[in-house]
């Protein structure tokens, strides 16, 4: 078995899944993880690899490793119907990026005023057990998040 650690791609504090307001990322179904109640405005890959989607509008994104592993990190909730407004992509779909680097950079304010919750998603799509969770706060491209066997 291989291990990897996946980092905390923003600031905030940690929310089991069960916990978000949204039952597709509640029960699961997109994927396991866990959520980030944002506090900062900054969006870093939570591992190197290869940006292979990054949603329009910059709401999301999905970094995918050569050995299979896809995390996706969903920038509050709802907020594709923003279709941009209060996001700034600072990378490229296709790019590859090392961890710890810039993806994404948001107003909060912003986004808070057009009444869209900021709790966010960072969830492994792909193969593979989370064996260890963080609680408690977190700092982007600082703090283990969580980590990922397969």
């Amino acid at each position: 078995m291989t291990q990897i650690e996946i980092l905390a791609p923003m600031d905030g504090m940690v929310m089991e899944l069960e916990q978000v307001p949204d039952e597709v990322f509640a029960k699961k179904m997109a994927g396991d993880g866990l959520a980030i109640d944002i506090t900062g405005e900054l969006a870093v890959a939570p591992l190197a690899g290869q940006l292979v989607k990054l949603f329009p509008g910059g709401h999301a994104f999905v970094i995918s490793t050569e050995a299979g592993v896809d995390i996706l990190v969903h920038v509050g909730l709802d907020t594709v119907e923003l279709k941009g407004q209060g996001f700034t992509t600072l990378a490229k779909e296709g790019d590859r990026v090392a961890a710890r680097a810039p993806i994404v950079r948001f107003n909060r304010e912003e986004i808070i005023g057009l009444g869209k919750n900021l709790v966010s998603p960072v969830l492994s799509i792909s193969n593979g057990t989370i064996t260890q969770r963080r609680s408690g706060p977190v700092h982007a491209g600082q703090d283990i998040l969580f980590t990922l066997e397969f």
